[in-house]
């Protein structure tokens, strides 16, 4: 886009000084008549662009000429530096153009604030690859042609032809009217209707789109957030997933969580543990997710949860009850 060109243009002179238009041309890879126009268009804008004849000659800005964004204050640069190399960078397949606006947000600071806000911003580290006990994140690809598709179809307002895998069934191409789009724990989702009825995507799982030249069928304004938390209600409502009740060591309780869909309860016990009421896929989740835990977690209910839990105890006292042969 034109717009961009421009203010790529004014921050290449004002990084490297003085350049040749064919110099800029090579830089912005267009013509050298496309930056002499591009020249003449920042003039007429009032940017105090100027050219030097000669041997040595070509473009420049006049001496302290600056490129403030406006209200943009050195707090808030340091948030938007810190903010940038965390998961935000990878949402919604924005990441080249996050590192492109920061670097133009840094440039347009005031030279004493561009050191302090680099050096600020390298002492926070928004959610690293791994935790304290080694374990990765897990992140889910999805091919950016596909997530540029979904996202042009997301913020035009048009329809949106998906073909999608669902779980345990071969893909097949739908058409769908897009919502939304919606980040949580590095899994991205799409909200949307098909035929009238809500559906919600798993963008891991789109394997191509294409924007369709129709509008999609649904209303100017929309609040994400109350539509998200609707469809997270009917999605734990349905299906097989066990509501368990668990007594659990607070310095496990991450690791919990990182099992579990949902949590509907959560308080401290008189005894310093805590109790939570979560939401499992199923009872055979539940089952391998609370026997990792060990003795650090107790399923109070259902008692269906706890008699696998006992059986399976049993079978493993049955087992090293004796020395090996």
């Amino acid at each position: 886009m034109r717009a961009d060109r421009l203010v790529s243009l004014v921050l290449l002179l004002r990084r490297r000084g003085r350049m040749t238009a064919g110099a800029l041309a090579r830089e912005l890879e267009v013509s050298t008549r496309t930056v002499l126009r591009d020249i003449e268009a920042l003039s007429a804008a009032g940017v105090p662009v100027y050219a030097e004849r000669g041997r040595h000659g070509g473009f420049a800005l006049l001496p302290g000429f600056r490129t403030e964004p406006t209200g943009v204050s050195h707090e808030e640069a340091i948030a938007l530096l810190a903010a940038g190399p965390g998961r935000g960078e990878r949402a919604f397949g924005l990441g080249a153009a996050l590192a492109s606006a920061l670097r133009k947000v840094v440039d347009a600071l005031p030279e004493d604030h561009q050191a302090t806000a680099g050096d600020a911003a390298r002492r926070f580290l928004v959610e690293p690859e791994t935790d304290l006990l080694a374990r990765r994140a897990v992140t889910e690809d999805v091919p950016a042609t596909a997530m540029g598709e979904v996202r042009r179809a997301v913020l035009s307002g048009r329809k949106l032809r998906i073909h999608y895998a669902a779980a345990d069934r071969p893909a097949r191409w739908r058409t769908v009217d897009p919502i939304g789009l919606v980040t949580v724990r590095d899994r991205t989702y799409l909200p949307a209707t098909r035929a009238g009825a809500d559906r919600t995507y798993r963008l891991s799982r789109v394997l191509a789109a294409e924007e369709l030249p129709e509008p999609a069928e649904r209303p100017d304004q929309v609040d994400l957030d109350r539509i998200w938390r609707e469809r997270s209600a009917v999605f734990l409502s349905g299906g097989d997933h066990l509501t368990v009740l668990i007594r659990l060591d607070p310095v496990r309780r991450e690791e919990l969580l990182d099992t579990v869909l949902a949590v509907r309860a959560e308080e401290p016990a008189a005894d310093g543990r805590l109790r939570l009421e979560v939401v499992f896929q199923d009872a055979r989740h539940a089952l391998w997710a609370l026997w990792r835990l060990g003795t650090d977690a107790e399923a109070l209910a259902p008692e269906s949860l706890r008699a696998s839990l006992r059986e399976r105890a049993a079978a493993f006292g049955a087992l090293y009850g004796t020395p090996s042969p």
